[in-house]
C-alpha cells in the first residue's frame, strides 16, 4: 500500500488550501479512509473520517463546518479541503488506512498557517 499526499504549503489566516492523497496497491474502494495530523511537540490527532462508498463522514470538532473530507473511487483519491484555516491548524497532516488491524500511513504533508 502506498500513499502520493500533496497539496500542503503556507497560507494565512482565514485562507484555504486542499490536501489530496493518492493510493496505490490496495482495494481503495473498499476502506475508510481517514486525515490525521500531528503538530509539533503534541500528538497525532484524527482529523475527519470518510465511509469506503463516500456516503458518510465524521470530523474532529475543532474542525467541524471548516474541513470537508471527499473521496473520488475511481481515483483512488481521497482529497481534504480546509476552509477558513487557523494558526492551530498547523501541523503536519497524513491520510490513513487501516487494512486487517494494520495502519497504512502517507508522508505526511506540511501545513503552516501563519501571517
Amino acid at each position: 500500500v502506498q500513499f502520493v499526499e500533496s497539496g500542503g504549503g503556507l497560507v494565512q489566516p482565514g485562507g484555504s488550501l486542499r490536501l489530496s492523497c493518492a493510493a496505490s496497491g490496495v482495494t481503495f474502494s473498499s476502506y475508510v479512509m481517514s486525515w490525521y495530523r500531528q503538530a509539533p511537540g503534541k500528538e497525532r490527532e484524527l482529523v475527519a473520517v470518510v465511509s469506503s462508498a463516500g456516503g458518510s463522514r465524521t470530523y474532529a470538532d475543532s474542525v467541524k463546518g471548516r474541513f470537508a473530507i471527499t473521496r473520488d473511487n475511481a481515483k483512488n483519491t481521497v482529497n481534504l479541503q480546509m476552509n477558513s484555516l487557523k494558526p492551530e491548524d498547523t501541523a503536519v497532516y497524513y491520510c490513513k488506512v487501516s487494512i486487517l488491524g494494520t495502519d497504512y500511513w502517507g508522508q505526511g504533508t506540511q501545513v503552516t498557517v501563519s501571517s
